[in-house]
């Protein structure tokens, strides 16, 4: 015979009542102690992932920066100690020939040198994002983007010997077509394409990259719905392509004219700011002013007036992005 447990009819005890919700907010404060304790550990975890690159920008960015904006208050030689010299830094570089030349040679290589790149590297991403064997467009792919892995010094000695005017491969291709020998490198508008080519020649693969990824994201039913409606090749891309591709365009062209503005080694090493000062860039200024020099406080204010061109031409570019860039 089975033993049944039998309950009494009615309303449970007070004591009953009392023990079971004690138990149940027992649980629910041990439940929301273990979250807490999960939330806290993960929460050090991320600190503790983001620690080094925050004290790396910190470290390298931030305090370089301010380090230059103060020292670009005082006269410093590095010998003896600094001196105050209030906003005559300021004064002397904006009347300074060689430096109001800089920025407007920095100014043009800028424009060149982006706009070629950009239009290099949308070409050819809609070329290679074309009809072709796959193995075929990985190769482009490495092909257009290996010259950013090698350094800007090595890439300007190899382009000095191609644009040298009497032995130069360039202008040997340039005379079996009858053009005759070009002074890349001793006139001022040859030397200045040199730059702008040799520049182009190693930058366009970051901006080939970021074209290839954003073609790959726009919808392909777009394209087949305007071939069904008649448009050509040309009008697809004008009327389709661009404005899919303004967000990818907006980031190519920030990360390009800032790097454009601080171009150094190209111009360094073909025509060390020459001939003249046809060629001569604001950074070419802060590293002559300051380790050839010893000025370092004129050549911390050229510093600060580069860092506020940057700051000025980027929020531009964002503005201007409200009206001209579309998100899908």
């Amino acid at each position: 015979m089975t033993n049944t447990e039998i309950r009494p009819v009615g309303p449970e005890p007070a004591r009953t009542r009392k023990s079971r919700r004690t138990g149940q907010i027992r649980k629910s404060s041990g439940s929301t102690a273990a979250t807490t304790i999960r939330i806290r550990g993960t929460r050090l975890l991320a600190v503790l992932f983001l620690a080094p690159t925050v004290v790396g920008i910190v470290v390298f960015t931030v305090v370089p920066i301010v380090g230059s904006v103060v020292l670009s208050f005082f006269q410093w030689d590095v010998i003896d100690d600094p001196r105050w010299a209030g906003a005559a830094n300021y004064r002397k570089i904006l009347t300074d020939s060689t430096v109001l030349i800089s920025f407007r040679n920095t100014l043009v290589f800028m424009v060149l040198a982006v706009a070629l790149q950009l239009l290099v590297a949308l070409v050819l991403a809609i070329a290679v994002n074309g009809r072709m064997p796959k193995w075929l467009r990985s190769v482009f792919r490495s092909a257009f983007f290996f010259p950013l892995v090698l350094s800007a010094a090595s890439i300007s000695v190899v382009m000095k010997y191609l644009f040298n005017q009497d032995f130069g491969p360039v202008n040997w291709l340039l005379g079996t077509v009858g053009v005759p020998s070009v002074p890349w490198l001793t006139s001022e508008n040859g030397a200045m394409a040199a730059v702008v080519l040799a520049y182009v020649w190693q930058q366009f693969g970051f901006s080939f990259l970021l074209f290839v990824g954003g073609l790959n994201n726009i919808p392909k039913e777009v394209h087949e719905a305007a071939s069904l409606d008649g448009a050509s090749g040309v009008r697809k891309h004008l009327a389709i392509t661009l404005p899919l591709l303004s967000p990818t365009l907006l980031v190519a062209s920030v990360v390009g004219i800032i790097n454009a503005l601080q171009v150094f080694e190209q111009p360094y090493v073909l025509t060390a700011g020459g001939p003249g000062d046809s060629t001569r860039t604001v950074v070419m200024v802060i590293y002559e002013t300051a380790f050839e020099q010893l000025r370092f406080g004129e050549a911390s204010a050229v510093g600060v007036l580069l860092f506020a061109l940057i700051m000025a031409v980027t929020a531009l570019q964002f503005r201007l992005s409200r009206r001209y860039v579309h998100y899908q």
